[in-house]
Formats: C-alpha cells, sequence, structure tokens
C-alpha cells in the first residue's frame, strides 16, 4: 500500500516543470536545452543546472516564474506599499537636502505634483507638513551653524572677509559677508556667514557694527581677521577704514568692481554709447520678435554661420556689453541679411541695421575691451588667491591700452580715459609707502612667482627705516 501510494504521490519540486525523468535510465532531460543529467532521486542537480544555465527561471526561493507575468513600472516602483520609520526617515532627510540645496521654497511640499510624485515612488509614504519641514529646516541651520563656527575657530589659517551691501528686486536692503581661509591642507574655503536684512541707514558707523555683529556671533577673535574686502561705495569704504583703525583689518577694494567702474567712466563717450546703444536696440529687436529670431537662424544656416544666440546686455555687468558686442560682431551678416529682408523686417525699422562706421566703431571697442574682460575673469576665481596679481595686473592693462593704435577718434578718447582711471583709481593698489605698508603690493612680495625688483629695493628702504625708528626709540627709553 505503501508503495502504491509512493509511485502515485505528485512531483512537488517546480523544477519539474522544465525536466523529464526516464527512470529505465536514471537520468532526467532538460526541456530547454534537451541536455541529459543523472538522476539520483533528488532535485539538487536539476536546480542547479537551472540557476547556472538558464539564469531567471527561478526565483530566489526556487519557485518557478513560468506563468508570470512581467512586472510593470508603477509596480517596480511602488514595491512593498508599507514604509518603516526609518525609509520615511530618509525620505524626509532627503526632500529637506533637496530644498536647501536647490533653494526651493517650503510651500513645494504641498504643492499636488510633487504630493502625487512623492506618492508615486512610495505610497506608503506619508509626507509631513510644512510646518515640520519649517522645524526641520531651522534645526539643519543651528547644525550647519555650529558646524561652520566650529570649522572657523578650529583652523589656524587667518581670515579674509568679503562683503556687499545690494538690494533686491523688491527694494529690501541686505549685507553679505562671505568668510575666506586656507585649510590646514592647503585648500581654499568660502563660507557665506550672512545675508542680513538691513534696518535702519546705510552710514558707515552702522555697517561697521552690522559687520561686528556678524564675527561676534561667529565667535571669531577679532585678531583672526587680516582683511576685509568690499566695492568703492563711499559708504563702504569708510566703514572698511573704521573697521582698519579699530582691529587693524586692512581694508581691500574689489578689483573687479574696480574695472567696473574704469570702463563705465570710458564708455561714456557720445559716439561710443551712441554705438553701444544702437547695438542694445538691434538685440533687444531679435530678443522680442519671434519671427526675427526663427529667420536668422535659416540664414545662419545658409551663411554656416554658428547658430549662436544674441545676447543682450546688463548695466551693471559691463562684461555683458562686451559679450553683446562680441556676439553681435560674430553674427554680423545673418543679422544685416535678416533686417534686409522685407518679409521680416517692416520699412519704417529698416533704421535698427548698424551704420558702417558704428560697425567699425564697435569692432576697435572690442579689441580694447578684450583685455579687461580677461582681467575680470581671472580676478573673479573663486579657487585660488588673486590680490598678489594686482599690480601686474594693472601695469599690464595699462600698457596694453597705451601701446595700442586706433584710428577713431572716440577709440582715443576711450584708451585715454581708461589709463587715466585705472591710474587714479588703482593708485593705493600700486603704489608702496614705506609709512603705511600695503597689504596688496607684501602679497605680491610673498609671491614667487613675480618678481618685482623695484619694488624689493623699496622693501628693503622701509625695513631699514623701520630699524632705524626702533633704534631711535630704544635710546630715547634709555
Amino acid at each position: 500500500m505503501a508503495e502504491a501510494e509512493k509511485s502515485v504521490r505528485p512531483k512537488s519540486s517546480k523544477v519539474w516543470e522544465y525536466f523529464t525523468l526516464n527512470k529505465s535510465k536514471k537520468c532526467v532531460n532538460c526541456k530547454i536545452c534537451k541536455s541529459d543529467m543523472a538522476w539520483h532521486g533528488s532535485t539538487t542537480v536539476m536546480m542547479q543546472h537551472l540557476k547556472r544555465k538558464h539564469v531567471g527561471v527561478l526565483d530566489e526561493e526556487g519557485s518557478s516564474t513560468a506563468g508570470k507575468k512581467q512586472q510593470t513600472m508603477r509596480g517596480f516602483l511602488m514595491g512593498n506599499a508599507s514604509c518603516t520609520p526609518q525609509q520615511a526617515a530618509v525620505l524626509t532627510d532627503s526632500i529637506l537636502n533637496m530644498l536647501v540645496t536647490d533653494m526651493r521654497p517650503l510651500s513645494m511640499v504641498e504643492d499636488e505634483g510633487f504630493t502625487k510624485m512623492i506618492h508615486t515612488l512610495n505610497p506608503g509614504y506619508t509626507l509631513p507638513s510644512r510646518t515640520h519641514f519649517t522645524k526641520l529646516m531651522e534645526r539643519k541651520y543651528e547644525e550647519t551653524f555650529k558646524k561652520v563656527k566650529t570649522a572657523i575657530n578650529t583652523n589656524n589659517s587667518k581670515l579674509a572677509l568679503t562683503t556687499d551691501v545690494w538690494t533686491s528686486v523688491a527694494t529690501e536692503a541686505y549685507l553679505g559677508v562671505t568668510c575666506h581661509y586656507i585649510t590646514d591642507d592647503w585648500d581654499m574655503q568660502s563660507i557665506s556667514l550672512t545675508t542680513m536684512p538691513l534696518q535702519g541707514r546705510h552710514t558707515a558707523s552702522n555697517i561697521a557694527e552690522w559687520l561686528e555683529q556678524v564675527v561676534d556671533r561667529f565667535e571669531i577673535p577679532p585678531s583672526k581677521i587680516i582683511a576685509i574686502v568690499h566695492d568703492n561705495g563711499a559708504n563702504i569704504v569708510a566703514a572698511a577704514n573704521i573697521l582698519e583703525e579699530k582691529h587693524g583689518w586692512s581694508s581691500v577694494r574689489c578689483t573687479g568692481h574696480t574695472l567696473q567702474l574704469v570702463i563705465n567712466a570710458a564708455l561714456k563717450n557720445p559716439s561710443i554709447e551712441k554705438a553701444v546703444g544702437a547695438a542694445r536696440c538691434l538685440v533687444e529687436h531679435f530678443k522680442k520678435s519671434e519671427l526675427a529670431c526663427s529667420k536668422l537662424r535659416e540664414k545662419q544656416q545658409q551663411m554656416n554661420t554658428p547658430e549662436h544666440s544674441l545676447v543682450q546686455d546688463v548695466s551693471t555687468r559691463w562684461n555683458s556689453t562686451f559679450y553683446m558686442i562680441s556676439r553681435l560682431l560674430e553674427q554680423r551678416w545673418p543679422v544685416t541679411a535678416t533686417l534686409s529682408d522685407s518679409s521680416v523686417t517692416q520699412r519704417g525699422k529698416r533704421y535698427l541695421d548698424l551704420k558702417p562706421d558704428q560697425w567699425s566703431l564697435l569692432e576697435e571697442l572690442s579689441t580694447v575691451l578684450k583685455a579687461f574682460e580677461c582681467a575680470t575673469v581671472f580676478m573673479s576665481g573663486q579657487k585660488y588667491a588673486t590680490i598678489s596679481t594686482i599690480p601686474p595686473l594693472v601695469k599690464g592693462l595699462l600698457k596694453s591700452t597705451q601701446s595700442a593704435v586706433y584710428e577713431s577718434a572716440p577709440l582715443r578718447a576711450f584708451q585715454l580715459t581708461a589709463v587715466q582711471q585705472l591710474q587714479e583709481r588703482c593708485k593705493r593698489e600700486t603704489t608702496f609707502s614705506d609709512s603705511a605698508p600695503n597689504t596688496v603690493i607684501l602679497a605680491m612680495l610673498l609671491n614667487q612667482r613675480l618678481k618685482p625688483l623695484y619694488l624689493i629695493h623699496s622693501l628693503v628702504l622701509m625695513v631699514k627705516k623701520m630699524i632705524e625708528q626702533a633704534k631711535l626709540r630704544m635710546s630715547t627709553l634709555k
């Protein structure tokens, strides 16, 4: 009876769906690859064969995948509908980091599209409220604040501050302060300490007080700060002078802003202003006309010109004017051809095209501005120190500007004004004085890549004079 039950007992293992048993030969035959294997009453050999030769036929539990439908993308993304507290914490922290990194508003967590996306990715996750994320943001700020304060105070390097007072589009005033230092591994670090809303008048004494408040909040010893970099505004310059007298912080004016003022003054020649204004109107026309832009792309293809868009300049960035002029010169003939097309440009707007003398003026202007653009880009670097290169950079700009020969009177006027402005505005950064050591000059002297021999002689004279003054004071005390 037992033998009868054994003979009729069904094969429970799923591997039998892929093998045929031959009892007389004591072997099994694979239905997939038709190979024969010895059978000893166990399914182990067949299981190993399927896993080794036919990957995917069996799942991890050893059950057959035959007859199962392919998993949909939604099912794959949803996975297990449940969400453990640990998984929820990871998702919440990831969303918080996304809000901080991409500077997204906290209201984003309440947006319909965002909540649907999160539900699709993990239906079991309950998205916290905006109030909860606000509390998490405040907690993260406090943690980051402590880390920044620790990193600054445990570092052995001196610090330099960069500050600027600016106004938002909502006419709200802010004070930005950034800290710069070199780590023990010789990596240059820049950390934004604050973007502080300002209340009250922006007087020199108020700005100096606000800067001291930022330093006190991060518990930075005033003796650890060596310099403060700022623009050329009269109030911020006066505030830096106050701090220099009080704490000994060197006042260093932003070279990029100085170059901005130099170029702005030189561009005020009437002929240059008229040519640049005409170029600006021309670019604005293409920016506002979809038909003109489409025709311009067609002309670019016909003339085998790079399919670049025209660039609109910004009044507060002189180099954007240079980029606008350079791009317009590159696209001169496609632009002219587009404006000449009666199907695109109305008869009354043919005046938009520049005159030949204006095109020639812009070509010369682009040449003279190129050196200033290179200097501005270099001085805008964030991963290297630039203070030591200010004197040779100014000298190089003066040399390149003075040595150039221009045919048009407006460019000669630009040349004269630019040289005068550079000499006047950069006099402090390029003049050595034995009575008041200049931080910029000293930084250049310490730069091994520069060899200003004429300044080394001046430095020797300064040191000798300081030694003589010290000896005189010592003799007076005796």
